[in-house]
Parts: structure tokens; sequence; C-alpha cells
């Protein structure tokens, strides 16, 4: 399942991120605020539980998040997102995942793992601003399927149609969260018309 944040206040924030005048501090804070919408949609299923709540006038009943998170950006362009979602889910755990993309093929080779093998029904989310070969992203929650996660969503910026084909390919079950669909790769397995590398955005490195 794929579905796309077809929503004026997110579109506007999204030609703004791919406005290549925009400065990094400026890119970082419109990530943030679209990862925040992601995170709203994507989590419109989480599990709660109702507790007893005293208000000044009366007693009620509320709902409290019951989910047990672990968060997993691929480094390094998904830490640019990990402020947002532990603003929305501040219990969170965070695992990571470092993969390095070999230029001329465009797959990753993964070089750093550090996540907390699941102990049960937890919830990972993996974090990724870009969906172009859909390699790394593929191999993230294959890692994760190792680990004994049986629930996983991934949740990115900027798709394309090749990596959304290989995604849900190779993994039918997982749902994707994007804020925009664009039109193809290029030769060079950049989004078009994309944002530009985002980690290199986001960390001002251009």
């Amino acid at each position: 399942m794929h579905t796309i944040l077809n929503h004026p206040l997110v579109n506007h924030r999204v030609a703004l991120m791919r406005d290549q005048a925009t400065p990094p501090k400026l890119f970082r804070e419109l990530v943030n605020e679209i990862t925040t919408f992601l995170a709203y949609e994507a989590l419109k299923d989480v599990r709660v539980r109702e507790v007893p709540v005293q208000t000044p006038v009366a007693k009620t009943t509320g709902k409290l998040v019951d989910e047990q998170v672990v968060l997993v950006p691929i480094l390094r362009a998904g830490m640019g997102m990990l402020d947002a979602m532990l603003h929305v889910l501040p219990c969170a755990k965070v695992g990571v995942l470092g993969m390095q993309r070999n230029e001329e093929t465009a797959e990753p080779i993964p070089y750093y793992a550090k996540v907390p093998p699941a102990k049960g029904e937890e919830l990972a989310i993996v974090i990724d601003p870009m969906l172009a070969t859909g390699g790394s992203a593929c191999d993230a929650v294959s890692q994760l399927h190792k680990l004994g996660y049986k629930r996983v969503k991934f949740l990115n910026l900027v798709s394309a149609p090749e990596g959304l084909a290989r995604f849900e390919k190779e993994h039918p079950d997982v749902p994707v969260w994007s804020a925009a669909l664009d039109e193809r790769l290029n030769s060079h397995y950049y989004i078009v018309p994309g944002l530009g590398d985002a980690g290199d955005r986001i960390f001002g490195t251009l």
C-alpha cells in the first residue's frame, strides 16, 4: 500500500523544499514539517489503551498510545527526519542503519547497523527522505525482518516509480507513505524532478 499525502499544506512545503535556492536551515525545517504530516497519517492506526481521567469538571475516559515503536533512520539522510518523529513519538526507541550508495550500480552498501532485536509486537518505522531505486529501503526492511520485526512501515519524502515498484514487489506487506511521487529516475539514478541529494541539502555539504 502506498499513500501520497496530496494536501495543499504538504504540497506547499514540497515546492519550497525542491527549490535549489532554499538554504539548508529552511530545508531542514521543511523536512521536519513534512515528516510531521507523514507521521500523523502513518500512525492513524497506532494502538491505544483507555485510561480514566479526572478533569477539573468531571471524570472521563481518555486514550493513550500503547505501542512500542522503534524508529529506524537510514544514515545519513534519514537523520534529518528523526527529530520530527521523536517530537510525535517521544517515547520511541531509535535504531540506525548505515548504507552507502555504490555510484555505479546505485545499490546499497551496508556499513553499520545498531537496531534492537524485536521482542514482541514492536512497530518499526523506517525513515529515509528519498525512495529512488528502492535498494536501501528494501535492504533496511529485510534487515528488520531478520531481527524479528513483523510490523514495519516506511516513510519518505519523495518517491520514484521505479523504486516504489521494486519496494512493493519485494515487501508487499510493508505500507509506504510519501509526500510526493515523482516522474522517473535519470541515468544517474537521481529522482526527476526530485530535490537533489537530500543528505547534502540537510547537512549543507553541497
